[in-house]
């Protein structure tokens, strides 16, 4: 897409007769005459319209993606984001860490310190067996990986994830590990994380 910026010109003509000595003489006559608005052009000397254009330049949108949103307490659900790492950062609550436990081209976005902080525990990430690989802490978001860059996570991928992080969890620790346990999804969305000591402990 891109914007121009187009020009209408309307064209107004009229031939005024006068009597001069030279055709230099005439032309200031006539120009005296219409700067003094003796001559006025009107609908009546209507003579034509023209139109230009520039060469036009891109319009900068504002880039997005779609990715999986994964909120403890909450289903999880497909939602539109802002691609910068500012936005990707206020969704995590903080500095964001890129998580690769899948072999699909898609990343685990979370935030780098959420356990440490003390953020509430959300979703176990488990391997094919069922086997848990770690918890996440805070709100994480699944998206896909481009040559560079994030980007939204590819429809043949949604289903799968939808299905893996759909349901939020509850953990019971058990000796030095943690049992993940499906709970049914608050009605309202989660006060603003605290920081508890018993958050912060690792798998």
């Amino acid at each position: 897409m891109r914007e121009f910026e187009v020009t209408v010109t309307e064209t107004l003509q009229r031939t005024v007769t006068v009597e001069a000595d030279s055709k230099d003489d005439a032309l200031q006559m006539v120009e005296d005459m219409y700067r003094d608005s003796e001559i006025i052009l009107d609908s009546e000397d209507y003579a034509g319209v023209e139109y230009s254009s520039n060469e036009g330049k891109e319009i900068e949108k504002e880039n997005t993606m779609e990715v999986l949103l994964v909120k403890p307490g909450q289903y999880a659900e497909m939602t539109e984001i802002k691609a910068g790492l500012s936005s990707m950062q206020e969704i995590v609550g903080g500095d964001i860490q890129a998580a690769y436990f899948f072999s699909e081209p898609v990343a685990l976005i979370c935030n780098e310190e959420g356990k440490f902080n003390g953020m509430r525990l959300n979703r176990a990430v488990k391997d094919e067996n069922g086997n848990m690989l770690d918890i996440i802490a805070g709100t994480f978001f699944i998206c896909g990986l481009g040559e560079e860059d994030f980007t939204s996570l590819q429809p043949e991928y949604r289903e799968k994830f939808e299905k893996m992080f759909k349901n939020p969890e509850a953990f019971l620790k058990m000796g030095k590990g943690f049992m993940a346990i499906p709970i049914e999804p608050e009605k309202a969305n989660h006060p603003k994380e605290k920081p508890t000591k018993t958050h912060g402990q690792e798998l």
